[in-house]
């Protein structure tokens, strides 16, 4: 028997832990009919899963943090005795079991004396269910408990990224950005320059948090500009007390420091307070290093903010009509322009010396630029692929010939508004690999939406190489005997008999074949990864695609 509640921590959504559910809320949450008969004091602990379990031993199937439910199969005859009772119970506690849930019947009209009396010894919250509450039921108080917290971490961020939004946006982006971190982290926060000099703070006003003197962080700040690679650098003040002092680095593209951000606090910061400082961290990055390109800031940080999830969570009709008016601004259209993603991705040229001089990286000032005025977009970003752009542009065939020429391949997105950019964006990524393997460029609304077609057909030839080599070097004769066997029996599922009768065979020689095939080609055919890359692997075999074998 067993029952499982979703999982109530360590998930992610953008960074920040969704809410635990604690001991003590779920307790106060239960249906009559579930009563407290020992309570360890745990109340304050994150509960982690509820789970079902009739084994005299769970331990290895559980995970530290659970609620346990029982309905006493496991005390049952001998298992009831003080010594089985005092094990069962001694296991649970070792396993980090938060409470023990016991229901009463079939097996038992109260709780045993005896195990009520371990749980008080050895310290686990024991509760009784009365055979009227179903386990399900107390599943289903702690999912309930879990979507209101997730709900609320959910507005959290995203009034934490209108915050930041307006903060870029602002005259002084690096110091707006240091006052909302500010405003939601219990910090404070120093931006130094690559020249080791302070060119902005804040401090959050709600509490304590220890600001040092500027002479204090010398040491941190030297490090910080010395070092290369991403790190963060700790420093805790010669005053003692909780205090840490955290530096991050603010890296170039190729690794030149161009700043750092301090920040120290006095208070255990928590998963979601690291994930607004990852944020502020990451913007201030792109802030230096687009000032440091050509003080194109504003479109690259926009383009960004646009294509990247959970950046734009408002849906209030004041803030889409801006959004709205600053991307048709940005793209020399209307409000009601329809968009498009397009990604860009550098394609091998041969190395001659004209070739050479297409293939070697652009300025990034002036590929931007170029980007910018062939796509009749401001909204362009450099990446590590390549580049993203939104443009209202339809990209027609002498356009696209025109940036192919370039040596480039692109991935042209399909119409779409400001509310399903960041929707095109994941779809346009879903197909830089087949352009790179193809080096040919594609259009979203003339993609077949399968695995051959988003596999494409130079990736398709090799996975068919490799795999169907074996068979593809016999001669013809066996060759086409052995392809037409093969897919005759991966159509039929590995049906002996429907492949018998599609071929004509008796089912013996098609086991007996097949075998043979397996051997040749070195796998299991028992297993369904593997007959599942032979049968895509099958469709980029020219004459078995066709139908000629």
């Amino acid at each position: 028997m067993r029952h499982s509640a979703p999982l109530a921590a360590e998930r992610e959504f953008a960074g920040p832990a969704l809410a635990a559910v604690t001991l003590g809320e779920l307790l106060a949450s239960l249906p009559d009919g579930v009563d407290v008969l020992h309570d360890a004091g745990q109340s304050d602990a994150p509960l982690r899963w509820v789970e079902a379990s009739e084994l005299a031993d769970p331990t290895p199937y559980l995970l530290e943090g659970e609620f346990v439910l029982t309905a006493g199969l496991p005390l049952i005859d001998n298992g009831g005795s003080q010594a089985h009772v005092a094990s069962y119970v001694s296991r649970l506690v070792s396993a980090g079991v938060q409470a023990l849930g016991f229901g009463l019947k079939p097996y038992f009209e109260t709780v045993p004396e005896l195990l009520e009396t371990e749980c008080r010894a050895q310290g686990l919250t024991l509760v009784a269910v009365s055979h009227t509450v179903p386990f399900n039921a107390i599943g289903l108080a702690f999912s309930t408990l879990l979507e209101s917290g997730n709900a609320r971490v959910f507005r959290h961020l995203a009034d934490t990224n209108r915050l930041l939004m307006r903060a870029v946006l602002s005259p002084r982006p690096d110091h707006e950005l240091l006052a909302a971190l500010a405003t939601r982290v219990p910090v404070w926060a120093v931006l130094v320059g690559a020249d080791g000099k302070v060119r902005s703070r804040a401090a959050a006003t709600a509490v304590d948090v220890g600001s040092p003197a500027d002479a204090d962080l010398q040491d941190l700040i030297g490090r910080l500009l010395g070092g290369t690679g991403p790190r963060v650098e700790t420093q805790h003040p010669a005053t003692g007390g909780n205090a840490t002092i955290l530096g991050h680095p603010l890296r170039s593209s190729r690794d030149a420091t161009l700043g750092a951000l301090i920040i120290g606090s006095t208070q255990q910061l928590t998963a979601a307070h690291n994930s607004v400082i990852s944020s502020v961290v990451g913007l201030l990055e792109l802030l230096v290093r687009q000032r440091t390109s050509g003080a194109l800031a504003p479109s690259q940080l926009a383009t960004t903010l646009l294509l990247r999830p959970d950046t734009l969570q408002s849906h209030s009709g004041r803030d889409v009509l801006l959004r709205r008016e600053l991307v048709a601004q940005s793209v020399s259209g209307t409000r009601t322009s329809p968009l498009r993603v397009v990604q860009g991705i550098r394609l091998p040229q041969p190395m001659g010396a004209v070739q050479a001089a297409r293939a070697s990286p652009a300025e990034p000032v002036r590929e931007i630029l170029q980007w910018r005025r062939l796509l009749d977009t401001k909204l362009v970003e450099l990446t590590e692929h390549g580049f993203s752009a939104i443009t209202r542009l339809k990209v027609d065939e002498p356009l696209m010939a025109t940036i192919e020429g370039l040596g480039w391949g692109l991935v042209v997105g399909e119409a779409t508004d400001v509310e399903g950019l960041q929707d095109a964006y994941q779809r346009t990524c879903a197909l830089r690999s087949q352009v790179r393997s193809s080096g040919r460029s594609v259009r979203l609304d003339a993609t077949n939406w399968s695995i051959v077609g988003l596999l494409g057909t130079s990736a398709g030839e090799v996975l068919a190489r490799r795999l169907l080599g074996p068979i593809l070097d016999l001669e013809q004769e066996r060759r086409t005997a052995h392809l037409v066997l093969l897919r005759s029996w991966l159509a039929e599922n590995g049906s002996w008999d429907a492949t018998a009768k599609v071929l004509g065979l008796h089912r013996n020689s098609v086991r007996r074949q097949i075998n043979a095939v397996a051997e040749l080609l070195g796998c299991d055919l028992g297993q369904a990864q593997a007959r599942a890359e032979l049968l895509i692997a099958l469709q980029f075999v020219p004459a078995v695609a066709s139908g000629e074998a």
